[in-house]
């Protein structure tokens, strides 16, 4: 039986890829920053670790508490939405040290074993903002196109030790909580100047008709997991699969 670590299960993408991968007989190591085990339902094959992607302590406790894997997946993240202008250097500083260093600093402490070994599946959620320009998305959007560069640059290195990486580019989820999540760090981002272009903005997004469900992404991090001729990118969820073939 297989072990899967993902990040960032406490809601959303990792919470429905997590009982997604228990559903289908593999060993689940569910990390949340505070540990709930009662959002998934008991199980012998599931373990609920205590993981803060920022914390280098606290990376490795979980990694010699993990013991080996078979595949990674690099969920854990945080948004925000407002103007450049409106958003305080100490928010932008958060995001990316969630989004993008959390996300190379968990993979650069579970690389050894997959080298050794010369196998496993390193699997990173990123976004389809990244897909086309967005407004308002500035800071969220390069913390994830980082992430897309350090994932392409990844997979070439790893190429040598049959070790596999892929993105998953989900697209906007209203079922989730994210954008609830992000709300406080969204106060004052839009400054007074801003206001009407935002309104605009806002009104455009409206109710769109293609989103994504959170299973939309548990499926394709399961492909990307367990199909070796999977592509390096795999826009999760309809509106990001439109965006995708747009480009």
């Amino acid at each position: 039986m297989k072990t899967i670590l993902i990040t960032g299960c406490s809601s959303g993408f990792g919470l429905a890829t997590a009982q997604h991968f228990l559903d289908r007989d593999w060993k689940v190591i569910a990390t949340m920053r505070t540990p709930h085990e009662e959002v998934l339902p008991r199980s012998e094959h599931l373990r609920v670790l205590a993981l803060d992607v920022t914390d280098d302590a606290s990376i490795r406790q979980l990694v010699e508490a993990a013991g080996p894997i078979d595949a990674l997946v690099n969920n854990a993240g945080i948004g925000v939405m407002g103007a450049l202008e409106g958003t305080d250097m100490q928010t932008a500083r958060e995001i990316f040290e969630v989004n993008t260093f959390g996300t190379m600093a968990v993979t650069q402490a579970l690389l050894p074993q997959f080298r050794q070994r010369k196998a496993g599946v390193i699997v990173n959620i990123s976004s389809s903002t990244t897909l086309k320009p967005l407004p308002l998305l500035t800071v969220y959007t390069a913390s994830k196109a980082a992430v897309n560069a350090f994932t392409e640059s990844l997979a070439l290195e790893l190429q040598p030790f049959n070790v596999r990486v892929s993105l998953v580019l989900p697209g906007r989820s209203p079922e989730t909580p994210f954008s609830k999540n992000a709300q406080p760090r969204m106060q004052g981002g839009i400054p007074e100047s801003y206001s009407s272009f935002a309104q605009g903005v806002f009104a455009g997004m409206g109710q769109p008709s293609a989103v994504t469900r959170a299973l939309d992404v548990a499926e394709a991090v399961w492909r990307a997991v367990n199909d070796p001729s999977s592509p390096l990118h795999i826009p999760a969820g309809a509106d990001a699969v439109a965006l995708a073939e747009s480009r």
